[in-house]
């Protein structure tokens, strides 16, 4: 199996002393009953304009044209879209862009949807979620809310301001990869659910 994320800074993990943010906090988690590749490929300040034109090329270059190797594409949305002023309707229109030439290569997708940042951004954040969501609905690809749960965490928050505003620390990390974990991952992966932990 081969996974590639894509995304901006959040999906690498920017600020976690760790190394490792969600991703591979999720993927420590995860049992593969064969060895799977993981490839992170993230863009820093990226919005969904550019991850749409950019996302299919590089991830051709590390998908397998074997059909004997799943192929699977991880969408970390991050909140740049807010700050560049895209409207909520060409952030959906970017990401059912992405939906659809994934779905039309055959390639399982799976979606990870922004998560709080800055407080005067946070109903523009919560509207984006929600249209992922709906978008990702429309289209049965598993959507993982992280804005929702984390918006009023105290530990996310307490986190989040150590970071100055930005960006999560090792916490903040962990409560994402809890959040995708427990959000259909391993169903997703055609795991058992009992391999969370």
């Amino acid at each position: 199996m081969r996974i590639c994320v894509v995304g901006d800074e959040l999906a690498t993990g920017v600020g976690d002393a760790r190394a490792l943010g969600w991703t591979g906090r999720v993927v420590a988690r995860t049992h593969f009953s064969r060895p799977a590749m993981l490839f992170t490929l993230a863009v820093p300040g990226e919005t969904s304009t550019q991850l749409g034109a950019r996302w299919e090329a590089e991830t051709a270059a590390r998908f397998g044209p074997d059909s004997e190797i799943e192929n699977r594409l991880v969408v970390a949305l991050g909140r740049h879209d807010v700050a560049a002023g895209l409207t909520v309707a060409r952030s959906r229109l970017n990401l059912a862009n992405i939906l659809d030439v994934a779905d039309a290569n055959r390639t399982a997708a799976f979606v990870v949807g922004p998560p709080p940042g800055a407080p005067a951004e946070g109903d523009r954040i919560a509207e984006l979620s929600d249209a992922f969501a709906d978008v990702a609905s429309r289209r049965r690809v598993p959507y993982v809310d992280t804005y929702t749960p984390l918006a009023q965490h105290e530990q996310w928050l307490a986190d989040l301001a150590q970071g100055g505003g930005v960006y999560p620390g090792q916490a903040g990390y962990g409560l994402m990869a809890w959040l995708v974990l427990h959000t259909g991952w391993h169903a997703w992966l055609g795991l058992p659910q009992d391999e969370v932990a």
